[in-house]
């Protein structure tokens, strides 16, 4: 090894300290430079978010337990963050690039995010988390391959496809902020995309094919939802796909004609290329909207160049279909996942309850400007991060913990905009249940955590609802939907010790106050239960000229 190359591992590791990245497991490296460019993904020239150029951003390919380092650059007017939707920063919350944890990166100044996609395996994806960033594009596939020596309930694939699906505004991110600054809606989506296109040319033609398929071979197509407000139905006309892996779990086998895929969902499916050779389309259709957006994409067989029908499947119609199709969805319990040891061999539903947290959304008008909250709660970011604070001790001064209580207040009560924090105890395993009094569907995500979605239903939850709940094989994953006027019950243990966001994934609603962090300490304060803070973490607002407290032991 080079006098070079040594320096720099030496230096890598030096920066990585205590953030917990195991020096046995091998290291990806990215610089990304972010720049504001001209992107027309429906034909109208608008503003755009890209990392060195691109839109969307580049794929992330690694392996569990692969240490990444990402050099972030910000050359935007606005400060910036991204974060990793449904990566659990085991022990590291300092790495989760959300308002309530990490201070921005300022306009001309550089971030180098390092963490480790930890027991881990699947399909997700990054995003900047900031403003309505968002909306505007700044977002790539982040996969996470298992290890060569990890079984895998699937033969390797011919190929293996990212498909970033989602609702999109003609609009830039500032003009979007602002409506919502003054209290309004952004209104519903001008169009759809499929990795940043609608799949037509301004001159009404088929863009060129997306992916290429050999007749006889099978695929594996990471579909992912990177859109802030509509649900999207994806199909693939004339294939039928198999259904393997959901928000990093492998499931069970299932055939669909098409998947209902939620606000920030991931979903793996693999497509036997047995049609006739030609083109075919990728459709990705809005659900739940007063009018219906669709965007495609052309598959080739490889040698053809026969065009697609122009008669594209049909979606479902209603939310009856999607809730079904939800309760087919089970964990395969034999299968391994970053480990050598099943799924099934964590048995969820034998644990004792701990506590159980009911939280009702309502949208709420506050001086004539909608609000949204989580059981009267509106949340307010804080001027510094919530997590720095609390570790630099004098988060008393910023925010109160637990505004709220474990049921929604009276349906009139009034509304509060402060930081919505609430405490957890530190490996207890409790029971949410999210309440959706509304008429449109919502997606909530938790940062830090995988949980079991064991049930859901029309009205509202009583303790009688647990009899329907799922036990067994629900499926671990990030993201949930709620039905409208209906609710969805998770359960996990919250043993990531940290500062994690509850949020919902429907951007407007987020950024109008409808998130919560949820504070978990460890007792002990001890290496053993979450990392000190790194010496390269930005510091901000309060803390700048904090002593820093003692690293933990």
């Amino acid at each position: 090894m080079s006098r070079v190359v040594l320096l720099v591992v030496v230096v890598v590791l030096a920066v990585l300290g205590l953030s917990g990245v195991g020096a046995e497991d091998p290291y990806l490296f990215f610089t990304w430079n972010v720049t504001y460019g001209t992107i027309a993904p429906l034909g109208v020239p608008q503003q755009g978010i890209l990392i060195n150029g691109k839109f969307p951003g580049p794929n992330i390919n690694s392996t569990s337990n692969n240490n990444i380092v990402i050099n972030v650059f910000n050359n935007l007017d606005e400060p910036f963050l991204f974060s990793w939707n449904g990566i659990q920063q085991r022990k590291n919350s300092w790495q989760d690039g959300v308002a309530g944890t990490n201070c921005p990166i300022p306009p001309g100044k550089n971030f180098t995010y390092h963490f480790q996609v930890k027991d881990q395996i699947g399909s997700f994806y990054y995003f900047p988390s900031l403003a309505m960033h968002k909306a505007v594009g700044g977002f790539g596939g982040l996969r996470i391959n298992s290890r060569l020596l990890i079984p895998v309930p699937f033969d390797p694939p011919a190929d293996d496809y990212t498909v970033l699906v989602g609702d999109w505004y003609a609009k830039e991110h500032k003009a979007l902020a602002k409506t919502l600054d003054m209290g309004r809606s952004i209104g519903l989506p001008t169009g759809v995309l499929i990795n940043g296109k609608s799949g037509k040319h301004g001159s009404g033609k088929d863009d060129k094919p997306l992916f290429v398929m050999e007749a006889g071979k099978v695929y594996r197509y990471r579909i992912c939802n990177t859109g802030i407000k509509a649900s999207i139905n994806f199909r693939i006309q004339g294939h039928t796909m198999e259904l393997v892996e959901m928000d990093g779990s492998h499931t069970m086998q299932n055939l669909y004609d098409s998947l209902d895929i939620h606000v920030a969902q991931c979903f793996s499916v693999l497509v036997t290329a047995d049609k006739a050779p030609k083109d075919y389309y990728l459709v990705a259709s809005t659900r739940f909207l007063r009018k219906e957006l669709t965007a495609t994409a052309v598959v080739r067989y490889a040698g053809s160049h026969k065009p697609p029908s122009a008669v594209l499947p049909k979606g479902p119609t209603g939310w009856g279909w999607s809730l079904n199709q939800w309760r087919s969805f089970r964990w395969n319990l034999t299968a391994s996942a970053a480990r050598p040891n099943p799924q099934g061999s964590y048995h969820y539903g034998s644990i004792n309850i701990t506590r159980t947290i009911k939280i009702s959304s309502s949208r709420v008008a506050d001086g004539g400007k909608t609000r949204f909250t989580l059981n009267g709660v509106s949340h307010v970011d804080a001027d510094t991060p919530l997590k720095l604070v609390e570790y630099f001790g004098v988060g008393d001064k910023f925010f109160k913990y637990n505004l709220i209580g474990d049921v929604p207040p009276a349906a009139q009560a009034p509304l509060t905009r402060a930081p919505n924090v609430i405490t957890i105890e530190f490996r207890t395993y409790v029971e949410i249940i999210l309440e959706n009094p509304e008429r449109n569907l919502q997606s909530y995500h938790l940062d830090g955590y995988s949980f079991f979605p064991v049930g859901m239903g029309p009205g509202k939850w009583t303790p009688e609802s647990r009899k329907s709940y799922n036990l067994l094989d629900a499926v671990s994953r990030h993201t949930i939907q709620v039905y409208p006027r209906s609710w969805s019950a998770i359960m996990l243990t919250f043993d990531n010790a940290g500062m994690w966001n509850l949020r919902s994934e429907l951007w407007e609603r987020r950024y109008q106050g409808q998130q919560l962090y949820i504070s978990v300490q460890s007792p002990a304060r001890s290496l053993r239960d979450e990392y000190s803070l790194p010496d390269t973490v930005l510091l901000c607002g309060a803390v700048t000229s904090l002593p820093k407290p003692p690293p933990y032991t």
